[in-house]
């Protein structure tokens, strides 16, 4: 399989990208440079990483998850039995309102719109937790990259309508990430958790910040109840939504 991409490095961190899966999932890998520690982001595929990892002599310590959407977590196992590295896996606690939980899972709590700090080698990052596409999902934010998952993609952002999905929740993590974007420099990366593809038909997987804010069709549409309305993929008429509908029946 193709090593992954090489999106961001300098002489404080490297950020490696791989689309992995059939549903256009990004894996991203961070590593400190100074110690070779890294921290893989969704892992869809936990042998690939392992195997990539030892090659290049990093140590994986950890494994953080935006979400508990199983095409976020299918690597997370393999991982955890890995004969080679012993991660630490991290994920926000409200994430078990879905139903996600594992003896291994070390939790974030801090409340909805807020962000607590974590860090691997001497890289700390901001965990800023976003709901909406679910109970608990979170955003990374630091050392000039936003690991967005599937709050938000480059064009639009997650749909609300799976199990523990909120649409009102959804709009104001946009607002809260706004304020949190007014913040940074506009040269930092935005990686999504999914490539999809824009309204002129490229697939991008990374995008500068500023141009994020002024293009995206969410981020735009925010304070106008209207035109939020009118956001085509919040939700859709699918199996996945269908599946939603009856685990929601199931646990009233």
């Amino acid at each position: 399989m193709k090593s992954p991409n090489l999106i961001l490095d300098n002489n404080r961190i490297q950020v490696y990208q791989k689309q992995l899966g059939q549903w256009d999932n990004l894996n991203h890998l961070i590593v400190c440079r100074k110690t070779k520690k890294a921290c893989i982001v969704d892992p869809f595929d936990g042998i690939f990483w392992e195997k990539f990892c030892q090659e290049n002599s990093i140590n994986l310590e950890e494994v953080w998850l935006t979400h508990s959407h199983w095409d976020h977590c299918k690597g997370v196992e393999a991982l955890v039995n890995s004969t080679v590295f012993s991660p630490v896996v991290r994920c926000h606690e409200l994430e078990q309102q879905r139903g996600y939980n594992a003896e291994y899972i070390h939790w974030w709590s801090h409340n909805e719109h807020s962000f607590e700090t974590c860090a691997i080698g001497e890289l700390e990052f901001s965990v800023h937790c976003t709901p909406g596409h679910t109970p608990g999902h979170v955003v990374f934010i630091g050392n000039g990259i936003v690991i967005s998952g599937d709050c938000l993609f480059l064009g639009s952002c997650g749909r609300t309508d799976l199990l523990g999905g909120d649409e009102a929740n959804q709009r104001a993590s946009l607002k809260y990430l706004q304020t949190i974007f007014s913040k940074l420099s506009g040269s930092d990366l935005v990686v999504p958790g999914h490539k999809y593809e824009l309204k002129d038909g490229t697939t991008p997987t990374v995008m500068e910040l500023s141009k994020v804010i002024n293009s995206n069709e969410a981020l735009m549409a925010i304070e106008e109840d209207d035109k939020w309305a009118s956001l085509p993929f919040l939700a859709f008429d699918d199996d996945l939504a269908a599946k939603a509908r009856r685990q929601e029946a199931q646990q009233s």
